[in-house]
């Protein structure tokens, strides 16, 4: 059996464009120092956020490895104080699947937050380091 193409009468079918890549910063220190600054502002509104969707508003590049790196950026977030858990919501980027929703601390208060945060890893890698000794 043999395939035959058919002819087109010059309506081609336009196939859509490309989805905008991202550009990818290549170090991934200097992309948290490039959008921080985002999770800030959008911490200081004191509006419900969620990651993607600061990073789409603002077409913010992408980390180094992006499947990996865009989760440990909250991370770093909360450890300096300035954002907190609110709930949960989808994510078109997440493929629509359940991910965290964050709200600002409030400036004066960051220090503390990010302290008692400090506290609390020293404390659990303590508490791990005696389970490991008992062991």
């Amino acid at each position: 059996m043999s395939h035959i193409q058919p002819a087109f009468d010059g309506m081609h079918l336009e196939a859509p464009a490309p989805a905008k890549s991202r550009r990818i910063v290549d170090d991934y220190e200097a992309w948290i120092d490039e959008v921080t600054p985002y999770y800030v502002a959008a911490a200081d509104t004191g509006i419900p956020f969620t990651i993607d969707e600061i990073s789409r508003k603002h077409q913010l590049p992408d980390p180094p490895h992006p499947q990996s790196q865009w989760g440990s950026l909250p991370g770093r977030l909360q450890n300096a104080g300035i954002i907190r858990h609110h709930s949960g919501g989808t994510s078109a980027r997440a493929g629509h699947s359940m991910v965290h929703v964050w709200i600002g601390v409030p400036p004066t208060m960051r220090e503390m937050v990010a302290q008692r945060r400090r506290e609390e890893r020293a404390a659990q890698r303590a508490a791990r380091a005696t389970e490991r000794r008992a062991a």
